[in-house]
């Protein structure tokens, strides 16, 4: 799926009472349109970046997975963490550019340090409207 609906306060998935408060949301897709939409304004490329350090604890745990096997839960809950943090700061500034919508979103990963990585997030902050599908006429022949 390349489309999902973020709420501003925080990051969820579509949701049936965002529906009634859309203007508190914004639309990312990884599409480079939002389907069911039209662009009317493209405004910039937008971005949202947190860099985070590994904890000694989470070090120390890893290691004994490594040698048992499974998954690096303390990673993966830092990883969610700074994938949240990154694209809130990025819906933050299309929000600043009068943005409903950001399109072609993209995730990288950088290491800066040693023990030390960079989550990046960008995309480019559009204004969209609704595309109305128009039913068909009962009364034509």
């Amino acid at each position: 799926m390349g489309f999902f609906i973020a709420s501003i306060a925080n990051i969820s998935y579509l949701q049936e009472d965002n529906f009634n408060d859309l203007e508190k949301t914004m639309l990312l897709s990884s599409l480079e349109s939002v389907p069911g939409h039209t662009i009317s304004r493209q405004l910039d490329v937008v971005y949202g970046s947190t860099v985070r350090s590994k904890h000694v604890g989470r070090d120390l745990m890893a290691g004994l997975k490594n040698i048992v096997g499974g998954e690096l839960t303390g990673y993966t809950e830092l990883l969610e963490e700074s994938r949240q943090e990154a694209t809130q700061r990025m819906i933050d500034k299309a929000r600043g550019l009068g943005a409903n919508a950001i399109v072609g979103i993209r995730f990288s990963t950088s290491n800066i340090a040693q023990g030390a990585s960079e989550l990046f997030v960008y995309g480019t902050a559009v204004v969209v409207q609704p595309v109305t599908p128009k039913l068909p006429d009962p009364f034509s022949s």
